[in-house]
């Protein structure tokens, strides 16, 4: 091989490791342009990019829609405790030995005065239908019923021992009228001397009966045709705060009636019925039991 022909083969030999060298430095170059250009799409957000992000966040908040204020739970308020006051003075009318043909004139006095009574009503007389229309009025009036025995007969009561016997009896009979149960019952002629046997007494508890007697007697009984003697008895016997006044359905008491009512009133006193969820002892024999 001549000298020219040696000299051009080295010399395309250096040109193929030219074209070598700079294959492989594009080869290398584009993969690493490749590579940098998918790595920056892992990349996380830029600060720019997460305030914008926010940001939309917060708007989507404060476009919702927020509770209003009538939606929101109030706080529950506590009812003030009131305190029932116990009146400074207080009077207790009771009328005995009805129904009569005068009971329906002593409601109409008491509900014309806004006040209530207490009635202790006779076996004898509560057997009466024609007298039961008032008895019915009586208690859807919010007067109370008691128990006055059913013969009024002191012998057969106290002497014969029949006290407990008649007063179950009348009560059930208050029961079947007027659809309460009664437990209260008021001794005719009182429960002294009439209760001083213990075993009655004894029998009366047992039975859960209570027994009242009064503070003041009006002596009405015994007053016919005489009102304002009636009212003078009344007016000298109130010298307590809590009075239980003995009466009668007798005409003088019904004529004395609205004078009684305005003397408590002018007095101070509050008109009271009996109340079995507040029993209170008032008999003569000092029973505690009743």
């Amino acid at each position: 091989m001549s000298a020219l022909n040696q000299q051009e083969t080295r010399k395309r030999k250096r040109l193929k490791k030219r074209y070598f060298v700079i294959l492989l430095l594009v080869l290398f170059g584009t993969g690493f342009f490749v590579g940098k250009s998918y790595s920056a799409r892992e990349l996380p957000s830029t600060p720019d990019e997460s305030s914008s992000a926010q940001e939309t966040i917060d708007q989507s908040e404060e476009s919702s829609p927020q509770p209003e204020e009538s939606d929101k739970e109030e706080p529950v308020k506590e009812e003030p405790v009131v305190e029932e006051k116990t009146p400074e003075k207080v009077v207790y009318l009771t009328f005995d030995d009805g129904p009569s043909k005068l009971t329906e004139q002593f409601l109409d006095i008491l509900q014309e005065h806004g006040v209530k009574a207490t009635f202790f009503m006779q076996g004898s007389n509560l057997k009466k239908e024609h007298l039961q229309k008032s008895v019915k009025r009586a208690v859807q009036e919010g007067h109370y019923i008691g128990a006055h025995s059913m013969t009024h007969n002191y012998k057969t009561l106290y002497t014969n021992q029949q006290f407990v016997p008649e007063m179950v009896e009348t009560l059930d009979l208050v029961h079947e009228i007027t659809g309460t149960n009664p437990h209260l019952v008021r001794p005719p002629y009182g429960s002294a001397p009439g209760l001083k046997n213990e075993q009655m007494r004894t029998q009366l508890a047992d039975a859960h009966i209570k027994v009242w007697d009064w503070t003041i007697d009006s002596k009405d009984w015994e007053l016919a045709g005489n009102p304002s003697q009636i009212l003078r008895n009344i007016k000298q016997g109130a010298t307590t705060d809590r009075e239980i006044v003995l009466m009668h359905e007798k005409p003088q008491t019904l004529e004395a009636l609205p004078g009684i009512l305005k003397f408590f009133k002018d007095q101070g006193y509050e008109f009271a019925v009996y109340d079995e969820a507040h029993h209170f002892v008032l008999n003569f024999q000092n029973d505690l039991e009743l």
